[in-house]
């Protein structure tokens, strides 16, 4: 995606950070831990022994592993009708996703944040391709998620690749929730527990780089517990009301309304659904929800070309439709 503005440039370079940023940071599985035998990332769904799409949990990482997708894979994709993913990240939606994530009434986040927070935020940031005036309009949980991830480089994300081969295929793209919903859940997180997380990035973004590199290890090698304790690990020094409004706010909830927009859609056409992967897993699971509904999970290969490692859980023999 290309501009000659500097100034759209900057909008959408800053949206797709900051839209990689929460597609990351709400998928913490505090206390949900894969049920036994659910631990793998793609699934066949099928109802009465009839087609009715695939499940793929993604990991919203620019990795050029997780890009690298098989032609059998291709052909899976491809052969639904459409493609549902958690949001659509055109660019209308980038746009509004910058203006959600900063103050519009004056507000400043050094007054947030007090000058001594502020001054390691703007040294943290840094590295980040934001521009500092966006800093000071940033609000507390914009700037927390910022450190949450390393910096983009392409913007294309794991996620956004796949909707544009979906596309691309003619299939219909569609979100399982909106911005407002999605957003809804750091927008009225309590501003002490904001803080409290805030405070957790300064004190981790120098090591984000390699804790993401861990993530994708885990995620190539087809190990969804890993992933979990991993997400676990990360929120280990929180206080447990933060962590409740987590796993309350930004899994149960979201997961029910995914599940919700997703049923009507499977009722009447073959769906592929790719959302984070920590979304699928634990008894408020998109797997475990799905089931029951009366459809079948069949765990399927990794879909990449990239070889296995030689430890962690092996894949299931794949069958194609």
């Amino acid at each position: 995606m290309k501009t000659k503005n500097p100034k759209a440039r900057g909008v959408i370079v800053t949206g797709f950070l900051l839209l990689a940023a929460y597609f990351l940071l709400p998928a913490p599985l505090v206390g949900d831990s894969p049920v036994d035998g659910d631990t793998a990332l793609f699934w066949a769904i099928s109802r009465d022994g009839e087609s009715a799409g695939y499940l793929l949990g993604t990991i919203h990482s620019e990795d050029p592993r997780v890009l690298d997708f098989s032609a059998a894979f291709t052909r899976m994709l491809t052969s639904n009708q459409i493609f549902a993913m958690e949001m659509v990240p055109d660019l209308p939606t980038l746009q509004q996703l910058t203006e959600f994530m900063q103050y519009q009434d004056g507000t400043t986040l050094e007054s947030r944040t007090g000058p001594q927070r502020f001054e390691q935020l703007q040294s943290a940031l840094s590295r980040y391709k934001v521009p500092r005036d966006w800093i000071a309009r940033m609000k507390v949980w914009a700037a927390m998620m910022t450190l949450s991830v390393p910096p983009p480089e392409t913007g294309f994300f794991m996620d956004f690749s796949l909707s544009l081969r979906a596309a691309g295929a003619g299939l219909e793209v569609i979100g399982l929730e909106t911005l407002d919903q999605q957003l809804a859940f750091l927008e009225n997180m309590p501003m002490d527990q904001q803080l409290a997380l805030l405070d957790q990035a300064l004190a981790e973004y120098a090591q984000v780089d390699e804790l993401h590199q861990q993530m994708v290890d885990s995620y190539l090698a087809g190990d969804l517990r890993a992933l979990s304790q991993q997400t676990e690990d990360q929120l280990g020094g929180l206080d447990r009301a933060t962590r409740d409004y987590f796993m309350h706010e930004g899994i149960v909830l979201r997961n029910q309304r995914m599940i919700e927009s997703l049923l009507p859609l499977l009722e009447t056409e073959r769906v592929f659904v790719a959302v984070g992967a920590l979304h699928l897993p634990g008894e408020n699971g998109l797997i475990h929800l799905l089931r029951r509904q009366g459809y079948e999970l069949r765990p399927l290969p990794l879909p990449f070309n990239v070889e296995m490692p030689e430890s962690g859980p092996q894949p299931a023999q794949s069958q194609t439709d």
